[in-house]
C-alpha cells in the first residue's frame, strides 16, 4: 500500500488469499472484504465452501470476489493464481499466504512425503507465490502477509516438521521484507490457539497450550482477521515484523 493518507482505504484493493475458503482464511477474507477489498479466494478441495463465500461477497458488492482452485505443491500454481487475480480484477495489492497443512510427525516415523507436504505448503508455496506476485505487487506498493504460527518460534512437541516449516516461514518473512522493499511490505501473523486442528488434537495438549497463555483462554479467528486488516490498512510503515496473536503464549 502506498505510504500516503489514501493508503488507509482498502476500497477496490485486490487481495489474493490462499486457503481462503474456510476457517481462519475465510475470516480474514470476510474482514478485508468488509473493509472494501476485492478478494480472490484460493482453495484446493473446498470448492463448495469457496463458492458459497464468493457468493456471499458478491451479494454485498457485485463482482467483488472470485475463486480459483490450485494445488499449491504444483510448480505451476503460483503463476496461475497471480494470473487469475489479474485476469479477474486487473491488479493485485495484497497476497496472504494462509494455506497450510498441519499434523504430527513423531521422530522415528517421519517420511519423505510428509517433508514434501509440510515444507511445501508452509514454506515453499509462500516463497514461490511471493516471487510470482512481486512484479504486480510492486506496481501497487503492495503487501504480503504470511500466516505463521507461534510454534514457528516455540516448537510444538510431536510436530517437528510443522514447527520447522513455520520457523522457515518466519525467516522468509523477514528476508523478503529486505529483498522486496521499498516497493512491497512483508509481514507475518503468528496465531496462538485460535482454532484447533480439524484432524483432532489431544485434549490434554489443548489444556496445556491454553494454560501457557497469559490470558488463560483461546482466541478467535476474528482476532487474526483484525490483525490482517491493521497490517493492510493502518500500518504503512511496518515491514519485516511478525505479530503474535496468541494471548501471551509467546512470553
Amino acid at each position: 500500500m502506498a505510504g500516503t493518507h489514501e493508503s488507509s482505504s482498502l476500497l477496490d484493493r485486490v487481495v489474493l488469499i490462499t486457503g481462503g475458503a474456510r476457517r481462519v482464511g475465510a475470516e480474514i477474507a470476510r474482514t478485508l472484504h468488509a473493509a472494501g477489498a476485492k478478494v480472490l479466494i484460493h482453495y484446493r478441495s473446498s470448492a463448495g465452501a469457496a463458492a458459497l463465500l464468493a457468493e456471499e461477497f458478491n451479494r454485498i458488492r457485485v463482482r467483488s470476489a472470485a475463486i480459483h482452485a490450485a494445488d499449491l505443491l504444483s510448480a505451476e500454481a503460483p503463476d496461475q493464481l497471480v494470473a487469475a487475480a489479474l485476469a479477474q480484477f486487473g491488479r493485485l495489492d495484497i497476497l496472504i499466504n494462509n494455506a497450510s497443512t498441519f499434523y504430527p510427525t513423531p521422530v522415528g516415523r517421519i517420511t519423505a512425503a510428509q517433508w514434501d507436504d509440510l515444507m511445501g505448503s508452509n514454506l515453499k508455496a509462500p516463497l514461490f507465490l511471493a516471487q510470482a506476485a512481486a512484479h504486480s505487487l510492486a506496481r501497487q506498493q503492495g503487501l504480503i502477509i504470511n500466516i505463521i504460527d507461534i510454534h514457528g518460534l516455540r516448537p510444538l512437541k510431536g510436530y517437528p516438521l510443522y514447527s520447522a516449516a513455520k520457523a522457515g516461514l518466519a525467516m522468509l518473512t523477514r528476508s523478503l521484507a529486505r529483498e522486496l522493499g521499498p516497493d512491497i511490505r512483508v509481514n507475518g501473523i503468528a496465531p496462538g490457539p485460535v482454532l484447533w486442528a480439524e484432524n483432532g488434537m489431544d485434549e490434554d495438549l489443548k489444556r496445556e497450550i491454553i494454560g501457557k497463555t497469559a490470558l488463560k483462554r483461546g482466541g478467535d479467528p476474528a482476532d487474526i482477521g483484525r490483525t490482517a486488516l491493521f497490517l493492510a490498512r493502518d500500518a504503512p510503515y511496518i515491514t519485516g515484523q511478525i505479530i503474535a496473536v496468541d494471548g501471551g503464549r509467546s512470553i
